[in-house]
């Protein structure tokens, strides 16, 4: 019986969610005193789904797009040679470069110094606005130095100047003046001055 009641009760909620049409009656079983029970039957039911059409429709929205130039240039590059003492690393040439995302406004980004302490550089880079709007479009400015020095190395990178929005611009520390990082660097060698 137990059984009967929790089918009608699935049955009935179902209801609300689909047309339901009987197809056939049914009867429950008949129950003798001493427990025995002859077969009964359950009532037969057609259900017809909800219709579902999936498509697609034209809108218009607003995307983010990021649009970026490559063109190959050839460009005057810094390049430094490091030579640390008690340097047990291999030397090896690699480029050190900042990067930053902006919108609204051009910006140029320049590496202006970089100093040496222990087995890490600290590269200090200069971001500025200009007078060039973006108009709704985000760009990204770079600079760049090679390096030939020790391959255990590690860069620390900060720059001097607001931070842009987004969350690509979190690889970087930024500070709003270069003295605000001066005890950072106060036992580091200034080794490049761009």
């Amino acid at each position: 019986m137990k059984t009967i009641n929790s089918i009608l009760c699935i049955a009935a909620v179902s209801m609300f969610s689909c047309t339901v049409e009987k197809t056939e009656s049914g009867e429950l079983p008949e129950i003798d005193v001493d427990v025995q029970a002859e077969s009964g039957e359950l009532p037969e039911y057609n259900v017809d789904w909800a219709k579902v059409n999936v498509g697609t429709r034209t809108k218009t929205v607003k995307v983010p797009k990021v649009m970026v130039v490559m063109e190959e240039e050839e460009v005057e590059v810094p390049y430094l040679e490091v030579d640390l003492p008690n340097s047990a690393g291999e030397v090896e040439e690699r480029t050190i470069r900042v990067e930053a995302e902006v919108s609204e406004y051009m910006h140029e980004l320049e590496i202006q110094k970089v100093y040496a302490t222990g087995n890490k550089l600290i590269v200090i880079s200069k971001m500025e606005k200009s007078t060039d709007a973006l108009q709704d479009k985000r760009v990204r400015v770079s600079d760049q130095i090679i390096l030939n020095a020790p391959d255990n190395l590690t860069v620390k990178h900060y720059i001097i100047g607001d931070k842009p929005e987004g969350g690509f611009n979190n690889d970087y520390r930024y500070y709003k003046q270069e003295s605000d990082i001066s005890a950072k660097i106060a036992e580091a060698k200034l080794i490049y001055e761009g």
